[in-house]
């Protein structure tokens, strides 16, 4: 497989190497800082040669980096994440041109068994009004959305799975919070490259699921197995297309 990088930062890197490991073809590495990677645009030649683009850049590049492919006619596996805004100008623009495009918050094998536990949990605490639910993480210094993507993943699935709750909270709160509100709380510093918790509470017990990821590595390889698996297909396309197949082959 001929694949792009997008973004040559640490994920980058990491993609790389598991590109490498597994034997693709690296045409380009594209970054917007020269002299970082191979160059700060794609040319047209290499985006030629390209079957695949994995992406992860920089949130206000997802618009016009997805002109790019759909102007080549190159599908894309995108990991960035802070864009929801745009989210549907790049569907319309993915939809016209008939490529297809693979979005995540997190690629993280892991992560999304992570996901799929805490919705089955939330689940569960329906008919269990004594435990309330909640979501923390805490992600390095250099982190630049909050909260990451990957929590306000997880908090989507709780809602779907919790009727009582209704709304996510993510900032600073000083008053009390409201039974239908879901309290996402972050923390920034040192390198932690992302622990994600939810927290089941009652006065008797508590209940915790936490994903630590230690290294980056697990993000990377994710979406290199997700670009194997987008291949002939179309579409705007969310990761839980591909995990639902992943996890069905364990069955």
């Amino acid at each position: 497989m001929n694949v792009l990088i997008m973004g040559y930062g640490k994920m980058g890197h990491e993609i790389e190497g598991v590109l490498r490991e597994r034997g693709h073809r690296i045409v380009a590495r594209i970054d917007e800082k020269p002299g970082l990677g191979d160059g700060t645009v794609p040319t047209e030649k290499q985006l030629a040669e390209t079957e695949i683009v994995i992406e992860f850049s920089q949130p206000q590049a997802v618009v016009s980096n997805a002109k790019l492919y759909a102007k080549a006619k190159v599908s894309a596996v995108v990991g960035t994440t802070g864009w929801k805004a745009s989210e549907e100008e790049v569907k319309r623009i993915v939809l016209d041109s008939g490529i297809a495009y693979l979005r995540a918050s997190n690629f993280s094998i892991g992560a999304h068994l992570f996901f799929a536990l805490a919705e089955e949990a939330a689940r569960m605490i329906q008919s269990l009004p004594q435990y309330d639910i909640l979501l923390y993480e805490i992600h390095h210094n250099q982190k630049k959305d909050s909260p990451s993507g990957t929590a306000l993943t997880a908090a989507d699935r709780i809602l779907h799975a919790l009727p009582r709750k209704k709304r996510i909270v993510t900032e600073k709160l000083d008053r009390q919070i409201e039974p239908d509100e879901l309290h996402v709380a972050s923390v920034r510093g040192g390198a932690v490259p992302g622990i994600h918790t939810v927290l089941l509470d009652s006065e008797a017990d508590t209940i915790e699921i936490t994903h630590s990821a230690r290294s980056r590595k697990g993000f990377a390889l994710g979406a290199v197995l997700a670009a194997e698996w987008l291949r002939g297909k179309k579409g705007f396309l969310g990761v839980e297309d591909f995990i639902k197949d992943l996890f069905l082959k364990g069955r």
